[in-house]
């Protein structure tokens, strides 16, 4: 995360808009792939991170889902960009404020072997949409129930 911590040497802690990438990755029964997070410590999400400078939305959504889980990915749809609710504002325990604009795509092409980092993922595993943990990251249940709602266009 070279590029804020850059930004973060030169701004402090003040708050600043920063664009990350998401993926839902899916399997053959359509179960969506989360991740138990490091920060908020012991919450489910969905992979993805912020992106570096000139990265595109969708290489830093592939490089996150590999950093993260291990699985290389690739097809990937646009959900939906998100921004500018309640949900976008980030404070982290070190004092950093953040709003992220946050791109979401969608694929079920991938392979590789699932493992989690042990850095930014705990626990990473398939869920069926009915099984969605409890304590899943609110946007990120928002990019499901968004994504759940294109699926259901297209069927």
């Amino acid at each position: 995360m070279g590029y804020v911590k850059d930004l973060r040497a030169i701004i402090g802690t003040r708050p600043v808009n920063l664009v990350a990438s998401t993926v839902i990755v899916t399997n053959h029964q359509n179960q969506i792939l989360l991740q138990k997070r490091t920060e908020p410590y012991g919450s489910w999400g969905l992979p993805g991170g912020q992106i570096e400078l000139g990265e595109s939305t969708e290489s830093a959504g592939k490089r996150e889902v590999f950093e993260e889980t291990g699985l290389i990915i690739d097809d990937l749809h646009l959900i939906d960009v998100f921004s500018g609710n309640a949900d976008s504002h980030i404070q982290l325990k070190n004092g950093d404020e953040y709003y992220v604009v946050l791109v979401a795509y969608y694929t079920n092409n991938y392979k590789g072997t699932l493992k989690a980092d042990g850095l930014e993922t705990l626990e990473c595993n398939f869920f069926s949409i009915d099984d969605i943990p409890t304590n899943t990251l609110k946007r990120h249940k928002d990019v499901i129930h968004r994504y759940l709602e294109i699926i259901k266009t297209y069927k």
